[in-house]
């Protein structure tokens, strides 16, 4: 029976044209901090321990562990995921004031090709084509809104993790092969002989 569609309709199925993976969407559940490696997390130019800002989604609004700009008001930050990752939004905590990035610029590191990297102020959403497969991301705050020092209290990521479909290969090449650097293997004595012979 025909009828009239309405916000609470409730079908299952639409026809309208939008991204789901729009920043409105994200949430909690799209937090990539289990997927961070963050031990390795490296800040240059600072003071703190870089990990002090890698918090989960909870302890997001804690400001009493920070990072800040050390010699100046720049920061650069690395974050290394423990997969492939598709990165959909970056989330900061900074201040007080002046001490807030002015912006930043992103750098994406997909495993084994060639580096990503995409400059984009703090308003603009980021492009998911371009931060797609990636291992790490580098955060480069080149200013701050007028302080001397720039400031970080949380920095997450929103997103989809998948584990890492590479295996490194270990080969040990051997220009000539020495038998005394081998173990036997049990039960080759040196002689060869066919099963039932």
């Amino acid at each position: 029976m025909p009828h009239q569609h309405h916000d609470g309709c409730g079908h299952e199925s639409h026809d309208h044209d939008h991204d789901h993976d729009s920043p409105d969407n994200l949430g909690f559940q799209d937090n990539l901090y289990m997927h961070i490696d963050r031990q390795n997390v490296v800040a240059l130019n600072a003071s703190g321990e870089a990990s002090n800002v890698i918090k989960p989604w909870h302890s997001r609004l804690d400001e009493s562990q920070y990072i800040e700009s050390d010699a100046d008001d720049q920061l650069i930050i690395r974050v290394p995921f423990t997969g492939a990752v598709r990165l959909k939004a970056v989330l900061l905590k900074a201040g007080p004031a002046g001490q807030t990035p002015l912006k930043f610029a992103l750098v994406g590191e997909p495993p084994l090709k060639n580096s990503t990297s995409l400059k984009i102020e703090m308003s603009e959403n980021i492009l998911t084509a371009k931060f797609s497969n990636i291992s790490s991301v580098t955060l480069f705050i080149p200013a701050s809104q007028g302080a001397d020092t720039t400031r970080l209290y949380y920095l997450g990521f929103l997103g989809t993790w998948t584990e890492h479909k590479h295996q490194p290969i270990i080969t040990v090449y051997e220009a000539q092969a020495n038998l005394a650097d081998h173990e036997k293997i049990q039960g080759m004595d040196g002689t060869w002989s066919a099963p039932g012979h």
